[in-house]
């Protein structure tokens, strides 16, 4: 009796995992570039997430101190009084796509909107961003580009280069879940 047991709730375990894709190697890049200055943009390949497909619930982790710059001066500023990663070292979303089926993904990818909570610097904020989703052989891969708001998160830019960073941000990611 105690093998069946066990073998049904190990099943239950191996079913249930199938509803979840994960990625360790997603990337999110963000800009803050103002034009005739310098390039302010950095790129993080290491970000984590984890969509329920049977829910459409998604989950992401990127922290701070992985995002890289073309200078390394601007990535000690970005950590050290930017985004003050020891004290804030993780960025983190919450949420949920939309009218999520994974049965009506194909290879052409489609529109979906995802709403969550942004974790940054402290600070939490709903947002809606639009993505497009498809499925390619055995992964889900998402693709979103959005704008986020520097003063929603309370990151304060130096007045000495507030002209040179702007203060909307463009972010895009490029998840490939399995």
């Amino acid at each position: 009796m105690k093998k069946i047991t066990l073998l049904l709730f190990l099943s239950f375990g191996f079913i249930h995992a199938q509803d979840k894709l994960i990625t360790k190697t997603g990337k999110i890049t963000f800009e803050a570039s103002v034009p005739a200055f310098e390039e302010v943009k950095a790129v993080n390949e290491s970000s984590s997430c984890v969509l329920n497909t049977a829910t459409g619930e998604i989950a992401s982790l990127s922290l701070m101190k992985g995002y890289k710059f073309k200078i390394a001066l601007m990535e000690e500023h970005f950590n050290e009084n930017y985004i003050e990663s020891d004290k804030y070292p993780k960025a983190v979303f919450r949420g949920k796509i939309e009218s999520f089926d994974i049965s009506a993904l194909s290879k052409t990818a489609k529109d979906f909107k995802i709403t969550g909570v942004l974790e940054l610097h402290g600070k939490s904020k709903q947002i809606t961003v639009p993505a497009k989703i498809r499925k390619n052989d055995n992964k889900v891969e998402i693709a979103a580009n959005f704008n986020v708001n520097a003063d929603d998160f309370d990151i304060k830019i130096p007045s000495i280069v507030s002209k040179k960073v702007s203060k909307k941000v463009n972010v895009s990611i490029d998840f490939k879940l399995m």
